[in-house]
């Protein structure tokens, strides 16, 4: 059998976790640590790439073992395969047929350490790819400003996290709402961050945790105080929508879809509905090709974008920045989950000044390697 340099000679599952300096919360429960997955993909000339499933239970339910089963079925028809930046959407929906469906974080790992290994073999940077492949043609990324978030907590633990989060030189503030508290403490903790920090934008992130009468109570209440947030994300269930589009009217402030998209024809029902004015791209929803997807209909209904994540490390946030900075347009980013992991078991990844990253520098693929020691050792 003939050889050639983009054959895929090894496929590697193993599981990344990372300890978090403290629980991230949401309103459906809290994460202790990064439990991921990391996937190596080796073609025969040796080129490697990297991808990272960040299954967050909290969110939509899947964990760490479905990721990796999901990952694992693959290996056997994955082996031999070969790959190339021209048929890279072939392979996304094969996987996607034979499994990856179930499993958005596993479809978005292995999206994404095939493109890694493909642009990386060619000497072309991952957000150029992403720029020139639909047609936007970027001659250099676009600048993304990051928020960093408030979790879950009491308003005292909300108003030290808004200190220290300009200190590190970060202006927008994302604050999780919701859950068994409700909205009075919502109010009192999203009160002790504006007074901490008055002029820093705020984005309310209800993880679809809020109900309408929740919703409506907490808007009162914001009003009340004279405070405007610049962005409540997915406050009411996912399938909600006239909920959604009814709190855009009554509080008059921008309104993102998140767990109501995760796919391009739940973007289309969002427009249809008129549910919300932005939408949040998560690879981890559904993998690249399904977020390029989102994008398309997003930009061409004239939709704000957001930019965000599960619990990632650095790999897989640097795939996110160097998808929204090449196909720019993105108006909000929620980049920081990096900054909540107690370890780094990678190289390289995208520069962070204050709130501004800058992908700039990556010279090909995403730029970001494990660390000697990490099981996976990095290619030269």
């Amino acid at each position: 059998m003939t050889v050639t340099p983009t054959q895929i000679r090894r496929v590697e599952i193993v599981p990344l976790d990372i300890p978090l300096f403290e629980p991230f919360g949401i309103s459906g429960g809290a994460q202790a640590a990064a439990n991921n997955v990391l996937v190596t993909l080796e073609l025969a000339d040796g080129t490697r790439g990297y991808g990272e499933a960040a299954p967050l239970p909290a969110y939509n339910g899947e964990t760490q073992a479905d990721a990796l089963a999901t990952l694992r079925a693959a290996q056997p028809w994955l082996a031999g395969r070969a790959a190339s930046v021209e048929n890279w959407r072939a392979f996304a929906t094969e996987f996607r047929t034979r499994g990856g469906a179930k499993c958005g974080s596993a479809q978005c790992a292995f999206e994404m350490a095939l493109l890694d290994v493909l642009t990386k073999q060619r000497g072309e940077p991952l957000w150029k790819f992403f720029g020139s492949s639909t047609g936007s043609g970027q001659a250099a990324p676009a600048q993304l400003e990051t928020d960093m978030t408030v979790t879950t907590g009491t308003p005292a633990e909300a108003a030290d996290s808004a200190r220290a989060i300009l200190k590190r030189g970060i202006r927008l503030i994302k604050v999780k709402v919701g859950g068994k508290k409700g909205p009075a403490h919502d109010l009192e903790r999203v009160a002790a961050i504006h007074a901490v920090a008055p002029d820093s934008p705020l984005i309310l992130d209800g993880n679809a945790g809020v109900s309408r009468a929740a919703a409506s109570e907490l808007v009162r209440g914001l009003k009340a105080r004279g405070i405007a947030p610049a962005l409540l994300e997915q406050w009411l269930a996912k399938d909600d929508l006239a909920g959604a589009r009814a709190l855009g009217e009554e509080s008059g402030w921008l309104v993102a879809a998140d767990e109501s998209v995760t796919s391009a024809d739940d973007a289309r029902r969002v427009v249809a509905e008129r549910a919300a004015g932005a939408i949040n791209i998560k690879l981890m929803k559904g993998g690249v090709a399904a977020a390029l997807d989102i994008v398309a209909v997003a930009k061409s209904a004239g939709l704000k974008l957001m930019i965000g994540g599960n619990v990632e490390s650095i790999l897989a946030m640097t795939v996110s920045a160097c998808f929204a900075a090449g196909q720019g347009g993105f108006k909000f980013a929620d980049l920081d989950t990096p900054m909540f992991l107690a370890a780094n078991p990678f190289d390289g990844g995208y520069a962070l000044d204050g709130g501004k990253i800058s992908v700039a520098h990556i010279a090909a693929g995403h730029g970001v390697t494990p660390k000697s020691g990490t099981k996976v050792s990095p290619n030269g």
